[in-house]
């Protein structure tokens, strides 16, 4: 860090996250982007990262050079795939930056294993949604399937825009698996993610999903907990990818502030 001024790079910097992460920190004061990497065929390679924003100029063109990018900042900002952001972890290992803000969704069991295992020695913050909202949505979901156990479903219903090429997304996994601690269990054993001709009786303790996909939605959440009499939903709606991106910023700047260790913005919030 230089005259207390983060100096930030993005992954993923000429996605639609990444240019949303670009532009919140040209408002934030005590950080600045310093590196923006893309993959090597990508169409903007070379091309000015504010100009690709929607912004003025900033001189920082788009590179694929991943380690001399990360000799350029003290916070990695991810927002990739998961090929790419295990790819980053690991090479952080021989480069100035040490801490890892991913926000990318998308991995397999083998992969998620893989960039936890990258990040044993560096500071890895991850998760599913940036949002404060989104947050203590997980966190109110945890609460009810805690307290409503026996006789209750869960089901958790998620709609993005027509781009998104992973589902369930991130956010609806998260929110499983906060259901899943509160009831005391791992979501591998009663996840379903998706239902399909003769499904049979819904079986006691799954936790059901379902993905929409279509328009520009950015993101709406929905975690339904069902009785035979009654039924609660508690629900989020994202109106702007803004909000994401100013939470990555926040949590990077936190993150930066933080020993080597596993971090998600539960901490960063302090939920």
């Amino acid at each position: 860090m230089s005259n207390d001024i983060l100096d930030i790079g993005i992954l993923g910097a000429d996605g639609r996250m990444g240019k949303a992460v670009i532009r919140a920190l040209s408002d934030t004061p005590n950080a600045r982007l310093s590196a923006a990497i893309t993959a090597p065929n990508s169409p903007n390679l070379g091309a000015d990262a504010g100009e690709i924003s929607d912004l003025r100029a900033n001189q920082i063109p788009l590179s694929s050079d991943i380690h001399a990018a990360l000799d350029l900042c003290d916070v990695l900002i991810d927002f990739s795939a998961p090929k790419s952001a295990i790819d980053a972890a690991l090479a952080m290992h021989e480069t100035r930056c040490h801490t890892f803000v991913t926000g990318t969704t998308g991995y397999s069991k083998v992969e998620e294993k893989a960039l936890l295992a990258a990040g044993q020695s560096i500071t890895l913050l991850k998760s599913g949604n940036f949002s404060l909202g989104v947050n203590m949505l997980e966190a109110l979901t945890e609460l009810v399937a805690n307290k409503l156990r026996s006789g209750w479903d869960i089901e958790i219903l998620e709609m993005h825009h027509k781009h998104k090429v992973d589902a369930p997304s991130g956010t609806a996994l998260m929110l499983g698996h906060a259901a899943a601690k509160g009831r005391g269990v791992n979501l591998a054993d009663v996840e379903v993610l998706s239902r399909e001709g003769q499904t049979g009786q819904r079986r006691e303790g799954d936790i059901g999903f379902a993905a929409l996909r279509g328009g520009g939605v950015i993101g709406a959440h929905e975690v339904c907990i069902a009785s035979e009499l009654e039924m609660i939903k508690l629900s989020h709606d994202a109106f702007d990818r803004s909000v994401f991106a100013s939470g990555a910023v926040t949590a990077a700047i936190w993150a930066a502030a933080q020993p080597k260790g596993l971090y998600d913005m539960k901490d960063v919030l302090g939920l």
